[in-house]
């Protein structure tokens, strides 16, 4: 029987009242093996804008160095910031262009701006875009999304959604063998933008 490398991973994004959440945890793993435990799944993408990934590392770590530059070049061209349905359309554009060899890797782009206050889209590796209030990708995604949805309202805080994220990290993280090692945080705010990390023990 042959080795099949199978790409795991947990990722989630919650909108919040006053702000967005983008969660992973940090495992790297290669089919029944751990690589490393100290893989970046979460990237910032422009000032108020992140990305939060499942799948294959190298494809997610080339692709946001990609939609980064991207995003400048856009900000330079019409004199604003990107805004975050612009960034998402960007790299969906980008993912429809390699449909025949696919980017192995799911996203997440949420942030700020001000034309639509906060705001969450997720995308496949075909390039589809979907928007959302809430999301989980990757091996962990229905253990973590079962977590989001027990404890998601419409109007929570960023604390609350914050803690949520991470309850829903690490529960994926307790019953996906493929994802663990810690949560990696990208909190989104109006005037703010902080990474964190979350030790799981």
């Amino acid at each position: 029987m042959a080795f099949q490398y199978l790409p795991g991973a947990t990722a989630v994004g919650i909108v919040a009242r006053d702000g967005v959440i983008l969660a992973s945890e940090k495992r790297l793993s290669y089919g029944g093996y751990i690589l490393s435990r100290r893989a970046k799944k979460i990237f910032r993408i422009a000032e108020r804008i992140g990305f939060a990934c499942a799948g294959l590392i190298s494809d997610m770590q080339s692709l946001a160095d990609l939609i980064k530059a991207e995003a400048k070049i856009l900000e330079l061209e019409l004199g604003r910031p990107v805004t975050v349905r612009s960034a998402a359309k960007l790299t969906s554009n980008i993912l429809v262009y390699h449909r025949m060899y696919p980017l192995l890797t799911e996203i997440i782009v949420g942030g700020y701006d001000r034309d639509e206050g906060y705001s969450l889209y997720v995308l496949d590796p075909l390039g589809v875009v979907l928007p959302d209030n809430y999301t989980a990708l990757g091996s962990g995604a229905e253990v973590a999304i079962g977590v989001i949805e027990s404890g998601y309202k419409r109007g929570i805080g960023l604390t609350d959604a914050r803690e949520l994220a991470v309850r829903s990290v690490k529960a994926a993280s307790m019953r996906d063998a493929t994802s663990g090692d810690g949560v990696d945080l990208l909190i989104i705010s109006e005037n703010d933008v902080k990474e964190e990390f979350i030790p799981i023990f």
